[in-house]
């Protein structure tokens, strides 16, 4: 976890498995693509096949998730498993998909991170009834029916990619006030 004597940058040496890469640029956003969703579909089946029961749920995540939203374009997918920690169950059948482990965070929910390739993938797993599941889908779920936060959340995500950015979790982290603000109003309204 972070603390004072850790800084970000530091927390995320720590997570990161391999080489910690450098991205020292600005952020590419483009407008919403119906392909993205067909796109998700290739990618859940390609999971599906290559977990079978181990894979218990599989959603569309992230801004390419949300009609209209503009996103970078990385498929946000999230995968649910019995037990992120178990990773000898599934990482082998996921590296074997073309999927690679990139961050480790046993402190946050058993949170890992494995990214693909053609198209971009960023594949979070978690277990079910992890916090972050219910946040994540929420979100998703509240910008597809709110279209004034999500024009709030696009005109932020705009602005923050016109910066130049070390990392691009720093971008992500930049949009949290944001995002906690419209999850605010979606837990208000439920």
């Amino acid at each position: 976890m972070i603390s004072p004597s850790n800084t970000r940058d530091e927390y995320l040496r720590n997570v990161t498995v391999g080489k910690q890469e450098t991205f020292s640029g600005k952020i590419v956003l483009e407008d919403h693509d119906p392909r993205w969703l067909i796109l998700f579909a290739r990618e859940a089946d390609k999971i599906s096949a290559a977990l079978g029961d181990l894979a218990l749920r599989i959603h569309h995540v992230g801004s390419t998730s949300v009609p209209g939203l503009c996103a970078k374009p990385i498929i946000d997918i999230l995968l649910i498993v019995a037990d992120p920690s178990d990773e000898p169950s599934y990482i082998p059948s996921l590296e074997s998909a073309g999927y690679a482990l990139h961050i480790r965070e046993p402190d946050w929910y058993q949170h890992r991170l494995l990214k693909g390739r053609r198209p971009d993938v960023n594949l979070h797993v978690f277990s079910e009834g992890a916090a972050e599941v219910k946040r994540m889908l929420q979100f998703r779920d509240w910008l597809r029916s709110n279209s004034d936060d999500r024009r709030r959340y696009e005109n932020v995500k705009r602005e923050l990619a016109g910066r130049t950015w070390e990392h691009v979790q720093h971008y992500a982290d930049a949009k949290t006030a944001v995002i906690d603000e419209i999850m605010a109003r979606s837990f208000a309204q439920k």
